[in-house]
């Protein structure tokens, strides 16, 4: 059975967030600004429905899905792309596939201890954050 990622997680660090943000097209004004940010998440996990909300100063990023059902997500926020997205358990890993116009995107999360790890790809990109459970 897989977790339950509830809670709320604080930042604790990142690997690679400049790389990651460039293989997304993103302009170096906002990559600098980004890859200064410390993101917190909050995870609500119910049955087959989850909520992950990406909170910092600049904006909010929420995420509203059923796992396993395909959704049209609208990145705008991010890169202004839209993607086709699933969310999914491999095992004991969350796992999003965006399709779209960029390759090899999409994420994974889970757990070790009271981390919450996450690994965002792109392209040949990878980008690594962990998070502290503090709720």
């Amino acid at each position: 059975m897989p977790p339950n990622l509830t809670g709320y997680y604080r930042f604790v660090s990142q690997e690679n967030m400049d790389n990651y943000l460039r293989a997304l097209d993103i302009n170096v004004v906002l990559r600098k600004l980004v890859c200064l940010l410390k993101p917190d998440k909050e995870i609500i996990h119910t049955g087959d429905h989850m909520v992950i909300r990406t909170i910092t100063s600049l904006r909010d990023y929420v995420m509203d899905f059923h796992l396993g059902v395909q959704f049209e997500e609208d990145l705008g926020p991010v890169d202004g792309r839209k993607c086709q997205t699933t969310v999914s358990w491999e095992g004991d890993q969350l796992v999003c596939e965006q399709l779209g116009e960029k390759r090899n995107r999409g994420w994974r999360h889970w757990l070790e201890g009271d981390q919450l790890h996450l690994r965002m790809t792109a392209e040949d990109e990878v980008c690594v954050q962990v998070f502290q459970k503090v709720k």
